[in-house]
């Protein structure tokens, strides 16, 4: 029999936590204390240990996340019709919902068991029940309802799926959502001249046009003293990409990028794109073992065009990953077409969504369909053995 602990602080969590999730930051303590201290205000963390005989076998992570309307779709180019129904569909959306995973990055971080202890079906039973007597606390403590669970971002191969039948019985949805764009580096490549000696002619064209115009920028890794005195700028630029976004579940604190740095160290990079002195846009990376993930960005919009921000931050990232011979890197999802440019390819994602009532459930599919639509875009095939 499977045993639950539920947990309200990273700081609590218990010691043989880290050693079962040495191979995912995301799971580890030092991660899960930086974002506890530098979470959104709509999030609440809980941690769920799973134990067989006293012996730690799996975990999950839950966010307890509250749907604002006026976070859930922010842009402004809207006509008055489509954002009038668009705050309908909010409205019914709105409210607690608990996410069985980590809504602030892309992938499947919210749960680890050890597969040879505890079967499939047995840890993902297990992990529901202890969802639902967590709706009912909540319910109970902060007399909030939830209204739905997300079980969030996993891989066709990832194991959950085997369950699919049970899940769909207990009114889970599986749904289709944009991929995770990972991309592989290759053995052999132990210099950023075999990435570049890889692409085809018109790709390499394009790097060097894109370097060209950031020939008076200069890339800069910032140190934690660095990155509290530059917080507010550095927090300005986030806003600005995460405004343009048209849907958002959640705004980062402005203490969010140094407080990781301050618990992660050299495991958390920022580094800022400097114009004559003036930081016009960062990028952060994790380091997560031999795969390196992509995190949060900002930039001035008057400078991204004229020096192509953005994708020089994608070929940056593409030279610290391989110069540092890391095995992928995970660009994750959003702006598919032009990472796939760099050398970025989709991985496709699942996510398992039930709404607790009834009617709307049956109604879920075609809501989360306007909330994440499936976007064309062309895959792009940078590289000559394509």
């Amino acid at each position: 029999m499977v045993k639950t602990k539920l947990f309200t602080s990273a700081h609590t969590l218990p010691s043989a936590w880290d050693a079962l999730v040495y191979h995912d930051i995301f799971l580890q303590s030092a991660y899960l204390k930086a974002l506890e201290a530098a979470a959104p205000d709509n999030i609440t963390i809980y941690y769920l240990a799973f134990y067989r005989n006293q012996e730690l076998i799996g975990v999950s992570i839950i966010q307890r996340v509250k749907l604002y309307l006026n976070d859930m779709f922010r842009n402004a180019d809207d006509s008055c019709y489509k954002e009038r129904f668009k705050n309908q569909i909010s409205r019914v959306l709105k409210g607690n919902i608990l996410v069985v995973g980590n809504i602030t990055h892309t992938g499947q971080h919210g749960i680890y068991y050890n597969q040879n202890v505890v079967s499939d079906s047995e840890f993902t039973n297990a992990l529901l029940d202890a969802v639902t007597v967590l709706e009912k606390e909540i319910k109970t403590v902060y007399n909030k309802k939830i209204r739905a669970v997300l079980l969030k971002d996993y891989f066709l191969t990832d194991a959950i799926h085997t369950n699919h039948n049970a899940l769909n019985t207990l009114g889970f949805h599986q749904l289709a959502v944009q991929p995770n764009m990972i991309m592989n580096i290759p053995e052999n490549w132990s210099t950023f001249d075999n990435y570049l000696a890889a692409l085809h002619k018109k790709y390499r064209d394009r790097y060097k046009s894109a370097r060209k115009k950031a020939q008076d920028i200069s890339t800069i890794e910032l140190d934690e003293a660095a990155i509290l005195k530059q917080s507010e700028i550095l927090y300005k630029l986030y806003k600005n990409v995460s405004n343009n976004a048209k849907i958002n579940s959640f705004i980062l604190p402005e203490n969010h990028f140094f407080t990781f740095k301050k618990e992660l160290g050299d495991n958390f990079k920022v580094f800022g794109y400097y114009l004559k002195e003036e930081l016009v846009g960062f990028y952060t990376l994790l380091i997560n073992n031999n795969y390196l993930e992509t995190y949060f960005l900002g930039y001035d919009s008057n400078y991204q065009f004229k020096h192509q921000l953005y994708l020089n931050m994608l070929y940056d990232m593409a030279e610290f990953g391989i110069k540092n011979q890391f095995k992928a890197i995970v660009y994750a999802r959003t702006a598919m077409e032009i990472k796939s440019s760099v050398g970025a390819k989709p991985q496709k994602m699942l996510m398992y969504l039930k709404h607790t009532n009834w009617f709307m459930n049956t109604l879920l599919k075609y809501i989360f369909k306007l909330m994440n639509p499936a976007k064309d875009w062309e895959e792009r095939h940078p590289f000559k053995m394509n």
